[in-house]
């Protein structure tokens, strides 16, 4: 079931690239929309199903949904940016680094990743710059794009982590649609300090905002917080990384961008990473399993 909700997961994240690039409309209005679709959707029964749960928040609580939820609403603010200034494929594979931010976070913080968690990480990262084709487009534009897509990766690690702290007490509908809604209210104020239309945009952008919103809010972002509660973050954001060639493919075939010629290769070495990374997570939970025994 884990292993279908992952699937299910890494592509609806990976449709995200490619569908915000073909829509028109400003990059904070799309991302304000499709946090409040999100949250809408998944708010509404879960306020039916566990109404009191919202109203006994602790401060702990509050404080991580408070990070995730920020962290969550400047990510999107450079992603979305991103995909639009440079190639799909290049916005998604830097974005994607975040697994290399957790862990850079979590050696800070004193948690230093065991040798074949870096050597996963590693070969995955090679896969990433593989993918990229080393192909960092000298234009102004592009360049801020990469920039931003940089940003976004280490803005989606803390989101991450403060999610998979705050998952620890709350259900996965509690937490998604409170993150989703105060990541809508900081939206909302950057719509308006940026003066970004709301509702003033093309017909058609409407459906790549809802469909942005069904594919990888819904079952992309919704499911991989849910997957927290049972695995790390580290494992989590190594499985995102398969968002990387399944954006490169689906730009290739929706917007006709030139997949970089190392996708392919690229793939297998994030598979293989992501495969160290899952065998030593599931022997190290094994061991311990046996000790508690």
């Amino acid at each position: 079931m884990i292993l279908f909700l992952a699937l299910v997961g890494i592509l609806g994240v990976s449709a995200s690239g490619p569908i915000m690039a073909a829509t028109a409309a400003p990059a904070l209005t799309i991302a304000l929309w499709r946090n409040v679709f999100g949250a809408v959707v998944l708010g509404t029964p879960t306020l039916i199903k566990e109404p009191r749960r919202f109203s006994s928040l602790t401060r702990l609580e509050l404080k991580y949904i408070l990070i995730a939820a920020t962290a969550l609403a400047f990510h999107f603010a450079c992603f979305v940016t991103s995909v639009k200034l440079t190639s799909v494929a290049a916005a998604t594979a830097l974005v994607c680094l975040q697994a290399a931010w957790i862990a850079l976070f979590q050696w800070i913080r004193g948690s230093k990743p065991a040798r074949p968690i870096l050597l996963g990480l590693g070969t995955a990262l090679i896969g990433v710059v593989v993918i990229t084709g080393f192909d960092m487009s000298v234009s102004k534009e592009a360049l801020l794009g990469d920039l931003l897509a940089v940003v976004g990766g280490a803005l989606a690690a803390v989101y991450t982590l403060a999610g998979s702290k705050a998952r620890k007490t709350m259900s996965t509908g509690v937490y998604t649609s409170l993150c989703y809604g105060f990541c809508s209210i900081i939206l909302l104020v950057l719509c308006l300090a940026f003066q970004q239309p709301f509702v003033n945009i093309p017909a058609e952008a409407w459906w790549g905002i809802i469909g942005v919103t069904i594919a990888a809010q819904i079952f992309g972002h919704t499911i991989f917080n849910h997957l927290l509660a049972t695995m790390s973050p580290l494992v989590v954001s190594m499985m995102i990384l398969l968002e990387i060639p399944g954006a490169a493919l689906l730009a290739g075939f929706f917007l006709h961008q030139a997949l970089p010629a190392g996708t392919y290769a690229g793939l297998a070495l994030i598979l293989v990473g992501l495969a160290i990374v899952i065998l030593y997570q599931g022997r190290s939970g094994l061991r311990k399993s046996k000790r508690i025994k």
